[in-house]
């Protein structure tokens, strides 16, 4: 039997849930379903990203999560409301609890029992990024996006976006995407490291299916050995959490440089 529970609602997705969940036969599926911002995450989408890892860590029939997305656009980062709004005073606590609220969801799926794909089809940017990066695995297609984004926003990355870059692409992909502005198609992503294959899209759910098969057979050996790889392959010379924290108090000062006004044009807007 499938179970499905859909996400709280938001402004921008009034006709439905903006994050999908189900539960079938030792899968976890999250699908985010905000196309009309290109699956843009807002604060009540952190919070249902966080009630389905809370369920997938307590349920232990669950051997596998797969994380994708709807409108043919995988996740265009942070929604540059909220942004917006944290950029008239980044210091003060609510503007760091919408941008905590975020990056804490990406964390809690990087920290699950369990192996995570991550679908990525269209594209990538900036906080977006990270959420394909949160994963253990990530599916693309040849013609797949992945960009930083950060820079082009005239805004210092967040969310540990750096040490997440680094864990595959070294020091000089590294900086060439978070401080340079280039970006990676599905196949550069593959023969860099970042990504684990690129397939056309018609291919990608024969991919998932091969890739969950084990895991949800056997969850309990599946996080057994999940343990194992975290405890044995470690984390970056720099821990996520504290990249979070070393990333944190820049990017609020590029957000207050910015101004809450320059969200409002489209591009690469600067102070």
């Amino acid at each position: 039997m499938s179970q499905t529970t859909p996400g709280a609602h938001s402004d921008a997705t009034p006709a439905g849930p903006p994050v999908i969940t189900t539960f079938d036969e030792g899968v976890a599926r999250l699908t985010l379903d905000n196309p009309g911002r290109k699956n843009a995450i807002t604060l009540e989408m952190a919070r249902d990203i966080e009630r389905f890892c809370d369920e997938v860590e307590s349920d232990i029939s669950i051997g596998a999560v797969v994380i994708d997305a709807n409108g043919g656009y995988f996740c265009s980062g942070a929604d540059t409301r909220d942004l917006a709004s944290s950029s008239a005073d980044p210091a003060s606590p609510e503007a760091v609890r919408r941008t905590s609220a975020v990056y804490g969801a990406f964390v809690h799926i990087g920290s699950l029992p369990v192996p995570t794909i991550a679908v990525v089809t269209g594209g990538a940017v900036g906080a977006g990024l990270n959420l394909a990066l949160a994963a253990d695995i990530m599916v693309v297609t040849p013609d797949t996006v992945l960009d930083s984004g950060f820079a082009a926003r005239s805004i210092h990355p967040g969310g540990g976006h750096i040490s997440l870059l680094g864990r595959t692409l070294g020091w000089s992909g590294t900086v060439a995407l978070a401080a340079c502005g280039q970006s990676l198609s599905g196949t550069e992503a593959v023969a860099r490291g970042l990504a684990y294959t690129a397939v056309e899209a018609e291919e990608v759910p024969g991919v998932v299916d091969g890739l969950v098969r084990i895991p949800a057979a056997d969850p309990e050996l599946t996080r057994r050995i999940m343990t194992s790889a975290r405890l044995e392959l470690g984390p970056p010379a720099v821990s996520w959490s504290s990249a979070l924290e070393i990333e944190r108090g820049v990017q609020m000062w590029s957000m207050s440089r910015k101004g809450k006004a320059a969200w409002s044009s489209r591009g690469p807007a600067r102070s």
